[in-house]
């Protein structure tokens, strides 16, 4: 009798990982679980087959039997069970066993902070006005009366769940009248209405470092949203977003600016005032300065965040060529045009012995 190809029945490659396995077993459980398909034999059968293909490729020792030999000698309870039920809980109802309901971690929250590009380069304090739920001052967080205790659940004495039983499976479900809390809040608080927490407004100040970039974020343990039954509260992470600059791009910790000249400037050399941030500066032009080029000043960009010293402002060289000319910088160009042919740059001269030998002439 040909064994069964248990990869094949869950649908997934002979090198799957347990969380491929697990999602592919989670999918067809709840296709083909008997509760969904009420006196469906197939389905049944069906259910037990893909029950079967996990329970051993989901066990390291049964996997490596039935990969060598084709066959698993004992597929009966143990950790295979155990780990077959849990799966199929939360696969389910989103989570484990035990009680739910109960004592839960606040959520965290985000919030974004536009800063301008100076203000990210020299670090600042923002005052920020957080909406979130904060712990019942009333019942400490319990979302009970003072003086008062939650009454045990009589359906599921206090386990938060109710088991049946469904073939050879034994299935957990949350408890119908608690919700799974295992309790009932038979006093709740009037502050609160027994949830443990209030809706509140909360001004915090957050410290933004010097150098800190777009999209980092910083953490504020504890300022999220309040637990719930008492639990501890979330984390607030702040984004930071850089609003673009009328002057400047950001690349890492330098600053890059378009620097408009003229020929002369280029040609000659010049000193020229350009921006900074927070200021102005004096930049040297070189003489013989090409177009494209960029001139640096060294430290004049942005702190760095994890260390000692500063990027560069960079000025990149845009040639300006104007559009219209008056009689005498005409002339004075017409001069320059017969003085420059009889002294070709490197460049003129490539090109026209490049043109020469393509065309022969």
């Amino acid at each position: 009798m040909a064994s069964k190809d248990y990869y094949e029945i869950l649908g997934v490659p002979r090198d799957a990982d347990d969380a491929t396995l697990k999602k592919a077993y989670r999918t067809l459980a709840r296709q083909h679980h008997p509760d969904k398909n009420p006196g469906d034999v197939r389905a049944e059968e069906r259910f037990k087959e893909i029950s079967e293909a996990y329970t051993v490729l989901s066990d390291p020792d049964k996997r490596a039997q039935y990969d060598r030999f084709g066959t698993v000698s004992d597929l009966g309870g143990g950790a295979g069970f155990g780990t077959i039920f849990e799966d199929l809980f939360e696969g389910f109802f989103g989570g484990g066993g035990g009680r739910r309901g109960r004592a839960r971690r606040g959520d965290d929250l985000q919030y974004r902070l536009e800063i301008s590009l100076e203000e990210a380069a020299q670090g600042l304090e923002s005052k920020l006005q957080i909406p979130r739920h904060e712990s019942c001052e009333a019942c400490g967080g319990t979302g009970q009366e003072e003086g008062t205790r939650p009454e045990t659940c009589g359906t599921c004495r206090g386990q938060g769940q109710v088991r049946f039983s469904q073939g050879f499976l034994t299935v957990a479900r949350p408890c119908p009248t608690c919700g799974g809390a295992g309790a009932i809040n038979r006093s709740p608080c009037s502050a609160c209405r027994g949830e443990g927490r209030v809706a509140a407004q909360r001004l915090l100040t957050v410290t933004i470092p010097p150098g800190i970039a777009d999209g980092n974020q910083l953490r504020l343990a504890g300022e999220g949203e309040g637990g719930l039954q008492g639990a501890p509260p979330g984390d607030l992470y702040v984004v930071v977003q850089i609003r673009p600059h009328e002057m400047f791009e950001r690349h890492g910790d330098d600053i890059i600016c378009a620097l408009p000249l003229s020929y002369p400037q280029v040609c000659l050399g010049d000193e020229v005032e350009v921006p900074i941030l927070g200021g102005k500066a004096w930049l040297t032009v070189p003489p013989g300065t090409q177009p494209g080029q960029r001139l640096v000043l060294k430290g004049k960009g942005v702190p760095h965040l994890r260390g000692r010293g500063h990027g560069s402002a960079l000025y990149e060289v845009v040639l300006e060529v104007p559009k219209k000319l008056s009689d005498r910088e005409r002339d004075l160009l017409e001069d320059l045009r017969y003085a420059s042919m009889e002294s070709s740059g490197p460049l003129r001269s490539s090109f026209v012995d490049r043109m020469k030998k393509l065309f022969g002439s």
